[in-house]
């Protein structure tokens, strides 16, 4: 086990407190990622509050920025020293994921969101002994140290600043996804934004 500090939320509304927590042991095709920057978004705001479920007390946290410091035994493609992104994660094995469209995921909601663990029900994080909510969006980036899932890890270019690369975790692709995805305007097409967050500005 690793011992780090996170910022965990106790029940709904509790907010944000920094305390020691240890992760597990690395999984097969999970990695371990010191987080340089984490964005903070809508999505924290309302699973901290308890506006969307998700189990606690536990460790959130979506758009993260760091470096991997450790890899599991199958992970490939990426290794100790890269830069990456940390975003959502999703199964890889059904249509969805098969056609290029990850974010469709049969088993989206439970990975990400509503599950808090892994697939076998345990969590990465704990605290004195109790597991603690540790899975948000196939990681917790909201913690100086992170374990990711391998799908949700993505290499980008050591000379990006971190904090500036942490919002593509979900802001900007899920901005600049919806109008190249599924809009897709031609040359000569107007199309309408609403809104001048981090979505609206990357659509």
């Amino acid at each position: 086990m690793t011992t780090t500090e996170a910022a965990v939320v106790e029940a709904p509304g509790a907010g944000f407190t920094l305390q020691p927590v240890q992760l597990d042991d690395l999984r097969d095709h999970e990695v371990l990622v010191e987080i340089k920057a984490a964005g903070l978004w809508h999505t924290d705001l309302s699973v901290a509050a308890g506006g969307l479920p998700f189990p606690l007390p536990g460790v959130l946290g979506h758009e993260g920025a760091g470096t991997v410091t450790e890899t599991g035994s199958q992970v490939t493609g990426i290794r100790p020293g890269h830069a990456v992104v940390l975003s959502f994660t999703s199964c890889g094995h059904c249509a969805s994921c098969r056609g290029g469209h990850p974010a469709y995921c049969d088993t989206w909601l439970p990975d990400n969101l509503i599950g808090g663990a892994r697939a076998d029900g345990s969590s990465p994080i704990c605290r004195g002994g109790e597991r603690l909510g540790g899975r948000f969006f196939g990681q917790p980036s909201f913690a100086r140290l992170a374990v990711a899932d391998e799908r949700s890890v993505v290499r980008v270019d050591t000379a990006l600043p971190p904090e500036l690369v942490a919002p593509l975790a979900c802001g900007v692709q899920t901005g600049a996804g919806a109008v190249w995805n599924t809009i897709r305007p031609v040359p000569g097409s107007s199309l309408a934004v609403f809104g001048a967050g981090t979505v609206g500005l990357s659509a």
